[in-house]
């Protein structure tokens, strides 16, 4: 009896859940989560990171003790005092094993760092397949809801009302346009183009006389004049003008 009055609200609120579930919104917000966890990873990431540097620096200091009281020790004992040299033996030992406990941790940072990366690696891949998907399915779905609301316009449609006029309509739009073409053809044949070839030519000798003056004026024919060597005859010239 339990089982069943169980299965009953299970159908009943399950019905309802699916109902109200919006697919195109879970899917939106699925990409919103994917996207929120970066900073989130990073964030871990960069502890991890910081936590290998530190250890790194803290095994690098222990380093340098570690050789400075190996030669102070050699020192002690190259001047026959061992009593010094005792204690710096004593120092040393824990030195030592200062500083293999802390080159386990930074061995072990390291590796956790290193995983860390991989599985950052891992889920970028898996972000972008799913988020890939994501998007290919609310393009489908967009889709959907065009070619949804065109099957209603294109059942709406009704050509017959329009046949009886619709050809006559294209005749008369394709007799206007071709009168304007007509037209337009009449007025570009009828523009004396060569009259303003013939006055731009024109200007272009009048400019360049004026260059070729202002150069004499400044000294600068004899220099750049390319017809100076020629044998011009100035009457020919007159002639042709």
């Amino acid at each position: 009896m339990w089982k069943r009055f169980v299965r009953a609200m299970k159908s009943i609120f399950g019905g309802l859940i699916s109902s109200i579930e919006d697919p195109k919104l879970i899917l939106e917000q699925n990409i919103r989560e994917l996207n929120d966890q970066i900073p989130k990873m990073n964030e871990s990431i960069a502890t991890v990171k910081a936590n290998v540097m530190l250890l790194e620096k803290e095994m690098g200091k222990y380093k340098v003790e570690y050789a400075d009281l190996v030669r102070k020790m050699k020192a002690a004992i190259s001047a026959g005092r061992d009593d010094i040299a005792q204690n710096y033996a004593l120092r040393l030992e824990s030195v030592k094993s200062h500083m293999l406990q802390t080159k386990e941790q930074f061995e072990s940072a390291k590796k956790a760092y290193e995983k860390s990366l991989e599985v950052k690696k891992v889920f970028m891949k898996q972000r972008e397949k799913k988020i890939s998907e994501a998007k290919d399915a609310l393009r489908a779905h967009e889709r959907a809801k065009w070619q949804s609301k065109i099957a209603d316009t294109m059942e709406s449609f009704e050509v017959a009302g329009i046949d009886a006029t619709h050809q006559e309509m294209l005749n008369r739009v394709n007799e206007e346009t071709a009168k304007n073409e007509a037209r337009m053809e009449i007025a570009l044949d009828s523009v004396d183009t060569d009259t303003f070839k013939i006055e731009e030519e024109a200007e272009g000798l009048r400019a360049a006389e004026l260059v070729k003056q202002f150069k004499a004026e400044m000294g600068l024919d004899s220099f750049d004049d390319p017809f100076k060597d020629l044998d011009l005859d100035t009457n020919k010239g007159k002639a042709i003008e």
